[in-house]
């Protein structure tokens, strides 16, 4: 129960027409216990988020356990006896890396939906369209023909697709397809990163919805802030003399974009719930003041001065002839230098691994040939910092792990 009455705000979706709650539930961090999904302790948070208004869940073939659970949970029923599945709308994905036929977008998609128990997809995502290169191939097995067929059976509501990969390639796959929404990273710190601010308005414009992934970059703005940054932060008051914490600083500078539809949250813990609830409760488009945004921008800058390399993934350095995703060589090197820890080796491993008719676009697969050191308006020394990125990145125990697991989902 919703003991506190407080509701979150809701942005109307253009593209779709729906009322979305501006906090969207991220439910791959679900904890887990014994390998699976804490079935008890997430249905405890997603009853309360639902009664606070939260109405978006978002979860994925790709993350273990995490269909079957919101799929399980959504189908009990709340205190009106009417199914919590009917309160909400629920998203997943096709894991196009792992895609090879049409029949094979005919079994994910028909799995995806007996694991949630639900007859139809509201919202359904084309996972990790990362460069122009894997829409082409999509494209060319037949997705298009493949989405109206379900589209017009009433499988899926509304199209859209998840996204990491650079500015130029996102402009590209945004304006060939009618998509519905998309969904991109965006925080403080990511700014020019990824799609990023100019992505998000280029979808707005074309009357796109826009959903955001990592507001808070996996908590990494929350639990591994600099010493500086969180002393700058702290010692802030808002215009009513509050101190607020990271997260929710996090989550109102994004919020603060009227383009934004709404931010997803990877909630795993009664308090994130709670904190979360209340701070979409009263976010708006807009109310961030000027001050605000200077703090903001000035624990972006203590963030900066641990960046590895300036590089601000405008991607003129590709194509590579040697295939390597610069770009995402150089954004992974970054992060780790910013945060440390295994979450940006992984997600350089996995995101540069080669595919089965790709080859490998990580740094060790530089041939030295120099085209993208003419190209690069920063004037970095590409060649010498893919050397660093591979030094730092490519360790073998852990390139072994992701090769194996990236084989194991059919990269």
């Amino acid at each position: 129960m919703n003991e506190n009455n407080v509701i979150v705000n809701k942005r109307k979706m253009s593209s779709t027409g729906d009322m979305l709650s501006i906090l969207g539930y991220g439910c791959m961090r679900f904890k887990r216990r014994m390998g699976v999904p804490d079935l008890e302790k997430a249905e405890r948070q997603v009853r309360a988020a639902i009664d606070a208004g939260v109405n978006y869940f978002d979860t994925a073939w790709m993350y273990p356990g995490n269909e079957v659970a919101i799929g399980t949970i959504l189908q009990k029923t709340d205190e009106t006896g009417g199914k919590l599945r009917d309160r909400v709308h629920l998203a997943t994905k096709l894991p196009i890396m792992s895609i090879r036929t049409e029949a094979e977008m005919e079994k994910h998609f028909n799995t995806s939906r007996q694991r949630l128990k639900t007859d139809r997809i509201d919202y359904y995502l084309l996972h990790n369209i990362n460069t122009l290169d894997s829409w082409e191939r999509m494209k060319k097995l037949g997705i298009e023909a493949f989405i109206e067929g379900k589209k017009k059976d009433g499988a899926i509501k509304h199209i859209g697709f998840s996204f990491h990969g650079n500015l130029r390639d996102f402009k590209i796959v945004v304006d060939d397809y009618p998509w519905e929404f998309i969904q991109i990273q965006l925080n403080y710190l990511d700014e020019y990163f990824q799609a990023g601010l100019e992505g998000l308005r280029y979808a707005a414009e074309r009357g796109i919805g826009v959903i955001v992934m990592e507001p808070l970059r996996g908590g990494m703005l929350v639990d591994k802030m600099p010493p500086a940054a969180k002393k700058i932060m702290g010692e802030y008051r808002d215009g009513q003399g509050a101190v607020r914490s990271p997260a929710e600083w996090g989550l109102r500078w994004v919020w603060n974009y009227p383009e934004v539809t709404l931010a997803l949250s990877g909630m795993n813990e009664d308090a994130h719930v709670a904190e979360n609830v209340r701070i979409a409760a009263d976010a708006e488009a807009g109310a961030l003041t000027q001050a605000d945004l200077d703090m903001i921008r000035s624990v972006k800058n203590v963030f900066e001065t641990t960046l590895k390399v300036n590089c601000t993934g405008c991607a003129y350095c590709m194509p590579c002839p040697a295939g390597v995703n610069i770009p995402q060589c150089f954004a992974q090197y970054n992060s780790h230098g910013m945060f440390g820890g295994i979450v940006p080796k992984i997600s350089y491993l996995l995101y540069t691994a080669p595919g089965r008719k790709t080859p490998s676009a990580r740094a060790s697969a530089c041939k030295k040939c120099g085209q993208c050191e003419k190209k690069c308006p920063q004037q970095i020394p590409i060649m010498k910092t893919l050397d660093d990125v591979k030094r730092d990145l490519e360790k073998q125990p852990m390139k072994f792990f992701v090769t194996v697991g990236g084989k194991i989902m059919g990269r």
